[in-house]
């Protein structure tokens, strides 16, 4: 099993700015194209929208593609770059991490919740699009459970974590900075402690065993709930 190398991550700075610079660039695109698509709906008569949950998530995708481009390009190889592939003491930390961001995602939600109780999810924007059609839904479902968790952690706990111990930054002070960012991501602000709560933990799983996958694992465990509720919901 490779393991992970964080001695020539210097590239993870910039891979870090394209994969924010694609995801902004992305979110753009998204809104300039669709804002004026469902101006004058028939509600009778509503438009199939279930290929759109799949371009909702592009963003999310693209956190994720530069990393593992600079990885190829100027790095080791995703294997040994991000440690992409788990053993079982990733699996068994990362579910332990995950189980324990739930939780805090759970109590601080509730907190936060009995202040503003209109607040809502960030899930409500991708219900909307669903339209019922089942293969889309369980599609973006996949993508919730697997594909954001390894976009994002490639991007905060991959590039950024491995470019910050490249130039000595103490693990602790990586640990806050890139649950930070974890939760600014998410652009929701009334979830923002609860977030960066939940990238104290998730990072945790990084911090015990050193390697991204671990990581991936912890937020695999954690969106699981939401993506039940995304498919089970919206049905």
């Amino acid at each position: 099993m490779a393991e992970q190398r964080t001695g020539r991550a210097h590239w993870g700075f910039p891979a870090f700015f394209l994969g924010l610079a694609g995801y902004y660039a992305c979110n753009l695109l998204f809104t300039a194209v669709t804002a004026d698509r469902f101006a004058h709906v028939d509600v009778t008569d509503p438009p199939v929208l279930g290929p759109l949950l799949l371009l909702v998530f592009l963003p999310n995708v693209m956190l994720g593609a530069a990393p593992l481009v600079y990885s190829w390009w100027r790095g080791d190889g995703p294997a040994r770059d991000f440690g992409l592939a788990p053993t079982w003491r990733d699996v068994r930390v990362g579910l332990a991490c995950g189980v324990l961001s739930l939780v805090l995602a759970w109590v601080l939600g509730v907190v936060v919740l009995s202040i503003d109780r209109d607040a809502g999810t960030g899930l409500d924007r991708v219900e909307a699009l669903s339209d019922g059609g089942t293969v889309w839904l369980a599609a973006a479902s996949a993508f919730v459970f697997l594909g954001a968790p390894i976009a994002e952690e490639l991007l905060t706990r991959g590039a950024l974590w491995n470019a910050l111990a490249h130039y000595r930054v103490p693990p602790v002070a990586i640990l806050g900075f890139t649950a930070l960012i974890f939760a600014f991501l998410h652009e929701e602000s009334w979830r923002t402690i609860p977030l960066f709560a939940q990238g104290l933990a998730i990072g945790a799983a990084r911090m015990i065993t050193g390697r991204t996958s671990a990581c991936v694992v912890a937020h695999a465990a954690n969106n699981l709930v939401p993506a039940v509720y995304l498919y089970a919901g919206a049905l």
